[in-house]
């Protein structure tokens, strides 16, 4: 399909630089049959008893570093780790890195430049013994994405706004943000409300927010993320779909994990490792049945996910109605509910 069908136009004072406080007060379009402007707060009246809630539980880390090559500045975002001590990363002022740099990111921490991929991004292996989460938490800052860091410079608040209740997994450069709409109050709600939820992991890549850059989505190449589901989880799931119940993920993330690892029967199987899943209209969803999310990017491959989900003409028709009522757009802004 031509990109350019899943363009819009968005007031940049719809971007939001800072999560509604609480968390759950943001504002909730549920997007059905009919459009209906609701709260966060209103999920346990607007799901059914029996119904599963699937979380991401990545936890963001502080992936973000600038350094120094010789006498040239040096930024790095990394993007998804490939061993130990190994981490590929996109750089700012590529051209200056060659293979076999050391770039002094600071504080003590310094990585050898070992190659650049088709895509642009670099390999870095991170100097000493002692484990990279630690040399991060050292000399790196929450990664921001790009549509608010270019607003404001990222802050001491943004370790705690940036990262959901569940975040537990560390490995992620950026957040699952539907899910940071959720608070212990609101689960405790949902939970009275007979509304279950299981966890998964989905390590989610700074690949999430490049733009396609393609005339077509059958020439794009999406970036490989690893995601991980236990036994345990994916028998839940199965139960709850077997006794009539609905899978929501919450998150773009929870519900491409959730398709990679069923199969052609419906069912969840257990599973590890990297996925790749680019789902445009035409897809056909094997688990999902509705979706919580925010509101994405024109021409972004999550504003071509919800397309497949609800139908390209029926979310433009939403984003809309969602600009038009001063809905608040992106990582920190509101959450949909769609239920096709």
């Amino acid at each position: 399909m031509r990109v350019d069908l899943f363009d819009f136009d968005l007031p940049t004072d719809r971007i939001a630089l800072r999560p509604a406080e609480p968390r759950d007060s943001a504002r909730l379009l549920v997007v059905g049959e009919e459009l209906e402007d609701r709260s966060v707060r209103d999920l346990p009246s607007l799901l059914r008893p029996g119904d599963l809630l699937v979380f991401n539980d990545t936890r963001v880390i502080p992936a973000q570093l600038e350094g120094r090559r010789g006498e040239a500045s040096v930024g790095a975002t990394l993007h998804k780790r490939e061993g130990v001590r190994e981490w590929r990363a996109f750089l700012r002022n590529a051209r200056r890195v060659r293979d076999g740099d050391v770039v002094d990111f600071g504080n003590g921490v310094h990585a050898t430049a070992l190659g650049k991929g088709d895509d642009g991004s670099a390999l870095l292996c991170f100097h000493g013994e002692e484990p990279v989460e630690l040399l991060l938490e050292r000399a790196g800052t929450m990664p921001l994405p790009p549509y608010i860091a270019s607003r404001r410079p990222t802050d001491e608040r943004d370790h705690a706004d940036y990262q959901t209740m569940f975040a537990r997994e560390a490995g992620a450069v950026a957040a699952p943000t539907a899910a940071l709409h959720f608070t212990p109050e609101l689960m405790e709600s949902l939970a009275e409300a007979g509304i279950e939820h299981v966890t998964l992991t989905l390590h989610v890549g700074a690949g999430t927010f490049l733009p396609v850059k393609a005339e077509d989505t059958e020439n794009h190449v999406m970036h490989s993320e690893w995601g991980r589901i236990d036994a345990a989880t994916a028998d839940r799931l199965n139960q709850v779909r077997a006794a009539g119940g609905r899978i929501i993920p919450v998150g773009t993330t929870s519900l491409r994990l959730l398709e990679s690892a069923a199969g052609e029967d419906g069912l969840v199987r257990q599973f590890e490792g990297d996925t790749a899943i680019f789902i445009t209209p035409g897809y056909r969803f094997r688990v999902v049945d509705g979706l919580v999310t925010n509101f994405h990017l024109p021409r972004s491959t999550l504003f071509m996910l919800v397309s497949a989900l609800m139908g390209r003409e029926r979310m433009i028709e939403a984003y809309a109605h969602a600009i038009e009522r001063g809905y608040r757009f992106y990582s920190y802004g509101d959450a949909s509910l769609l239920l096709p």
